[in-house]
């Protein structure tokens, strides 16, 4: 796909205005016997075009977060809107077509199915979405020219390396140029060099497609490279850094 239908298919509203509202957010987790609150009257509003770094430390609550705002998790309090709709009003079926077509995930392990090839991994949300076969086969294979690896498509996981694999999850993730893309830890487990590759491919993906971004990260290179460094302290987001 070139960069000009890419570019076309990011909706009008993408560069401007709220598309995510959270207010007063909390999360408590019983363990053993005992109840943990995560986070506690958590704000945050994201921008349609933000780049956005969430740091701290283990243990913070920076997973939870982000699967809440990917609806994974509910919340114990609070409300989250996204583009102005209350998410977890929404019953299950419009939260999975939610998540199908407006939210992309990447996490800081690739979850590839090992028996199936670069480009039909990359189909599979095309393919939830009742896409013909064929232009889910198109829209797979553009991504995965988009993130370099249009000479892989038919490599299968464990013939690709990790930054490769990576790249095929993130092609996955914006197979159908969601509004979102939740990336937790994504660079985790990869060499500084790799780690760096993919953080440009973040950035191209913000700055050439619209796609908004909210990366939790302990990477300091990420984080010092996105336009907004928010930091996870006792359960509420302070600004690290603005930009």
């Amino acid at each position: 796909m070139s960069k000009a239908r890419l570019e076309a298919e990011v909706p009008a509203t993408a560069a401007a205005g709220a598309l995510i509202e959270v207010r007063g957010l909390s999360k408590n987790f019983i363990d053993a016997g005992r109840e943990i609150t995560v986070l506690r009257g958590l704000d945050l509003t994201v921008d349609a075009g933000d780049e956005i770094a969430i740091v701290g430390e283990s243990g913070t609550g920076k997973s939870t977060l982000l699967h809440i705002l990917g609806s994974l998790e509910t919340p114990t309090a609070g409300k989250v809107f996204f583009e102005g709709e209350d998410l977890f009003a929404l019953d299950e079926p419009a939260l999975a077509q939610f998540r199908n077509l407006k939210l992309g995930f990447v996490f800081q392990f690739h979850y590839l199915l090992a028996d199936f090839s670069a480009v039909e991994n990359v189909m599979m949300p095309a393919l939830i979405a009742r896409m013909p076969d064929d232009e889910a086969r198109q829209r797979a294979t553009e991504g995965l020219e988009l993130v370099g690896l249009g000479s892989k498509l038919h490599r299968r996981p464990a013939e690709l390396s990790g930054g490769e694999q990576q790249r095929v999850a993130v092609a996955r993730a914006v197979v159908l140029r969601p509004r979102l893309l939740l990336a937790d830890e994504p660079t985790g487990n990869l060499d500084p060099r790799t780690a760096e590759e993919v953080h440009g491919l973040f950035h191209m993906l913000n700055r050439e497609l619209g796609v908004t971004l909210v990366i939790a990260t302990h990477n300091e290179r990420l984080t010092q490279s996105v336009g907004r460094a928010l930091r996870l302290r006792d359960g509420k987001l302070v600004n690290e850094r603005a930009v």
